[in-house]
């Protein structure tokens, strides 16, 4: 059965379309355009899921929202692929990173891009919420000491949920060559061929 995914343009939901490619699930994607004026999400997004968020993929009579949750329902469907490597220390590490892409690292990402958009007003604020962001960074680049991967010797799920938000740093967020081991991480995964076809899929995608 073809898995039906919500994607709203330049967010989150470029994820999902990467992860089916990798596992090679059969898709279709339903595309959403922001609107120009707030950037937010349509309200035909309301009729799939009452947050009008994306991602919300379909998939027969199952409906999932959240990325976190759709990244375990599809390692679960995958039968494990892109799972946790067999061995208790790093499923706790994968499941800490999995969820720490968006409980801990996201929220700053996004009052920085509130603030960038408040302008004058928004300046005051900056470095402060730049300092947590480099915490960020400076923890992630540590994690990669010794491996091309978050998790183990391979790509798993938890390199997807972060790439989204280290893409959005690299962007705007002071992610650069000053820390290698993450510039160097996402260059692994832009050239990934999932990578590209999910970007063929998805259609326009700042991040990448």
């Amino acid at each position: 059965m073809t898995i039906i995914v919500h994607h709203l343009e330049s967010s989150r939901s470029q994820r999902i379309l990467w992860m089916l490619e990798e596992l090679e699930l059969s898709y279709e994607v339903r595309r959403y355009a922001r609107d120009p004026k707030t950037m937010l999400a349509p309200p035909e997004l309301a009729k799939v899921h009452p947050l009008g968020k994306s991602p919300v993929i379909e998939d027969g009579d199952c409906v999932v929202a959240e990325t976190g949750a759709i990244v375990e329902y599809l390692v679960q469907k995958a039968n494990g692929r892109l799972g946790p490597p067999a061995h208790r220390q790093l499923v706790l590490r994968y499941r800490h990173l999995l969820h720490y892409a968006e409980g801990s690292l996201m929220p700053p990402l996004l009052v920085m891009l509130v603030i960038r958009r408040l302008g004058l007003l928004g300046r005051p604020a900056r470095a402060m919420i730049q300092r947590m962001i480099d915490g960020h960074l400076d923890y992630l680049e540590g994690e990669l000491a010794g491996s091309d991967w978050f998790v183990g010797d391979g790509l798993t799920a938890a390199d997807i949920m972060l790439s989204f938000p280290l893409e959005a740093a690299r962007q705007r967020a002071g992610l650069d060559a000053s820390r290698p081991r993450l510039i160097g991480w996402l260059e692994r995964i832009h050239a990934r061929p999932a990578y590209r076809r999910a970007l063929e899929a998805g259609g326009p995608y700042a991040y990448a």
